[in-house]
């Protein structure tokens, strides 16, 4: 058995070949841009996740035996629009980085009713939500959303063209607030015509259950075998989490990657309006989850401010820095932030500044943020009741040591590393063996670390996180002033 696992995430597309024992044979990357055009508004043509499956598909498939099954994943949850013939319409929105639905959020939410929304739903809607953007192409551009016909991510896009199917997973349904009832688990008329009306909702299914087979047009494409499975997939996260086994409740895994996300498993179904509850990725489970809406985002725009230097020299030079930054305090909020703060007009604030500070002071205030930021929502999941038994880290962000390190400081959380930590695309790859085998993750993905938090560090960083809770409501007028657009200050 070999299986390929493919992930379209924020800031790339990542395929892994994997053998019966969880191996990883072959690997491989292909970074992309997302676009930009407007402040608060993140696209990505959803062409582009095809293109770069198809080209991962048939670089892996010439490294190693034929492939057996197909496992998929990708940011979400999106909107790809397309019309009846499943060409898409316009670029996809992006997940809570993509902040222009703040006054559909507000409009839904009055007229459906927070409660009704938040009892039916586990969420309200929020930047994170695919209801309030659709609602949002409607208003802006109504002769597409007129043509709309079909609702995809990037897993059930590459689904689709892969099979054939049009079909999407429980879990990626629930985060379409206010279209999916988490109660009965499926989609709720009412509401879906009311929000997207013209629009055929795809039939559900679990992420790990195969929703068809690859197509002989597909397979000229891939290189893949015509007629080997193809799972149903899910969003990234949720793949990661499944990478490293953290789906026993009580278990909380911090995905680092261009956005920090957290994922507890929960028993029953908390409604906090600060988190998402959610379907969990496995059938009968369910998520307390959170996210930030920048991360590894910040440290690669210092990166590119610096001129590009190597990774392991920043790493190193934030080490020197030492716990503090040397007087730093930055927020993390540089595209709003998603949880536990719910505010798109959100900023990100440096606190501290002098001409003596170094590109390793501010590269180590940007790694302590995003650990203030974890801790923050670790807290908020706490008071909701949430029970964090285990924590599992996966990532590129955990590559390098020093980052985990400050988080487990920050918040006096024991990490477990496992041995691949590539993340979503072997969570799919993961899923795709479990349609032709019955791996076990921790057979296939064993734990090789554990980042136990310092407690003299631990005591100097609640100093510093206690400065850190004070610093958004201190700036949070100004940054809101700051977010009024240059024309319209010109207009004035």
């Amino acid at each position: 058995m070999t299986v390929l696992g493919v992930d379209i995430g924020t800031s790339s597309g990542k395929g892994v070949l994997v053998d019966a024992d969880g191996t990883v044979l072959a690997t491989a990357v292909r970074p992309h841009e997302v676009q930009r055009p407007r402040p608060g508004h993140v696209e990505m043509d959803a062409t582009v996740w095809w293109d770069e499956f198809a080209s991962i598909a048939r670089e892996l498939t010439r490294q190693g035996p034929p492939v057996t099954a197909v496992g998929v994943s990708g940011m979400g949850p999106c909107v790809a629009l397309t019309d009846a013939a499943d060409t898409p319409l316009r670029p996809a929105i992006l997940y809570g980085v993509d902040t222009r639905a703040t006054e559909q959020i507000a409009r839904l939410t009055a007229e459906l009713g927070r409660d009704a929304v938040l009892e039916r739903c586990g969420s309200l809607p929020s930047t994170q939500a695919v209801g309030p953007k659709i609602a949002w192409v409607a208003e802006h551009e109504p002769e597409l959303a007129a043509r709309a016909r079909r609702l995809y991510m990037p897993s059930s896009y590459l689904v689709r063209r892969l099979t054939g199917a049009y079909v999407l997973d429980h879990h990626s349904a629930s985060q379409s607030v206010p279209l999916y009832d988490s109660l009965a688990q499926d989609w709720y008329g009412p509401w879906a015509e009311r929000v997207a009306p013209g629009i055929e909702l795809p039939p559900l299914r679990w992420p790990g259950e195969a929703a068809g087979h690859v197509t002989a047009e597909a397979a000229a494409a891939t290189g893949l075998p015509a007629g080997i499975p193809v799972t149903t997939g899910t969003v990234d996260a949720w793949s990661e989490a499944l990478s490293v086994g953290a789906t026993d409740t009580g278990d909380l895994m911090l995905m680092y990657g261009s956005t920090m996300f957290l994922i507890n498993t929960v028993a029953d179904r908390p409604l906090v309006p600060e988190l998402w509850s959610t379907v969990g990725a496995l059938p009968g489970t369910r998520s307390l989850a959170g996210g930030m809406a920048t991360s590894g985002v910040i440290t690669d725009w210092l990166r590119q401010l610096f001129g590009s230097p190597d990774h392991g020299a920043l790493l190193a030079e934030a080490e020197a820095s030492g716990v503090g930054a040397r007087g730093l305090l930055m927020l993390p909020y540089f595209a709003g932030e998603r949880t536990p703060v719910a505010d798109p007009d959100a900023r990100g604030v440096i606190a501290g500044l002098t001409v003596s500070h170094t590109r390793g002071d501010l590269y180590r205030a940007a790694l302590e943020a995003t650990a203030f930021g974890v801790r923050h929502n670790v807290e908020a999941m706490r008071a909701a009741g949430a029970d964090i038994r285990r924590v599992v880290a996966v990532g590129g962000g955990t590559r390098g040591g020093l980052w985990t390190r400050i988080v487990s400081d920050v918040t006096g959380l024991e990490q477990e590393i496992r041995t691949v930590t590539v993340g979503a695309c072997y969570g799919a790859a993961f899923l795709a063996a479990g349609t032709v085998g019955a791996p076990a993750i921790d057979a296939w993905n064993p734990v090789r670390d554990r980042v136990t938090p310092d407690a003299g560090r631990r005591l100097a960083y609640d100093e510093r996180y206690a400065l850190y809770r004070r610093l958004y409501p201190a700036t949070r007028d100004i940054t809101h002033a700051l977010t009024v657009p240059a024309d319209a200050l010109a207009a004035r």
